[in-house]
């Protein structure tokens, strides 16, 4: 499976819903939280054009939002 990173804030509600649906879905995965690492969050907003959070990133991938279809359909991929 392709490493899975969850870019996030500590105030963030759907943060924490998404860290929670990974966590239930046993998927392993790096958060990131970007108030803490500027540099993460600059990168971020160079690669997804977005200064919102959550954003999971599955491989090469970038995911903005909680969108479980999308995850759900990337991890899927990702597992085949």
């Amino acid at each position: 499976m392709s490493k899975v990173v969850l870019f996030s804030t500590s105030t963030c509600s759907w943060c924490r819903r998404a860290k929670r649906y990974l966590k239930e879905r046993r998927v392993p995965f790096k958060e990131i939280n970007v108030e803490r690492d500027p540099e993460a969050a600059k990168d971020l907003v160079k690669k997804t054009g977005q200064t919102g959070v959550p954003v999971v990133k599955i491989g090469n991938r970038w995911i903005v939002g909680f969108d479980r279809e999308s995850i759900d359909r990337e991890l899927a991929r990702r597992a085949s």
